[in-house]
């Protein structure tokens, strides 16, 4: 398997759609298609804000990663926030979720970000047998949201 990351560029969307959608489709959320090409124009008209990779094995899309920028005032630091990682069905197990966090991380190396940074659902099980094989910590804090 030859595995390929790339940041996301306008030749890229097709490929990443049906992957934002089977990530949406797990987390049973239903943003528009129209919603979820808005998000990635921004982020590739914008990479100051973030960006998103897209994994393919043999040219075949497997995975993507979003990351956006921000700052952590606890450490005081640049950080990166890895929003989504995904991985399709038919690649899970074979390395593509820790290739794509290490090209996160190396991203936030470049940018000067001190951290990557990121959550998960509780029943997601496999992600988090994913995150604790890489040596990643769990924090202590709790994720709250409310509506505006």
């Amino acid at each position: 398997m030859f595995l390929s990351i790339d940041t996301v560029g306008p030749n890229d969307v097709a490929d990443l759609m049906p992957m934002l959608r089977a990530y949406c489709d797990f987390y049973r959320v239903a943003p528009s298609d129209e919603r979820l090409r808005a998000l990635v124009s921004a982020l590739i008209d914008n990479p100051a804000d973030g960006l998103q990779l897209i994994a393919r094995s043999d040219g075949t899309p497997v995975g993507f990663a979003t990351i956006y920028w921000t700052w952590q005032t606890l450490d005081a630091a640049r950080v990166g926030v890895l929003n989504d990682l995904y991985v399709t069905r038919e690649a899970r197990g074979a390395g593509v979720g820790r290739a794509l966090i290490e090209r996160c991380r190396a991203h936030c190396r470049d940018r000067g970000a001190e951290k990557l940074v990121w959550e998960t659902a509780p029943d997601n099980v496999t992600a988090q047998r994913l995150y604790d094989g890489i040596g990643a910590v769990k924090s202590s804090w709790l994720a709250y949201e409310l509506d505006t």
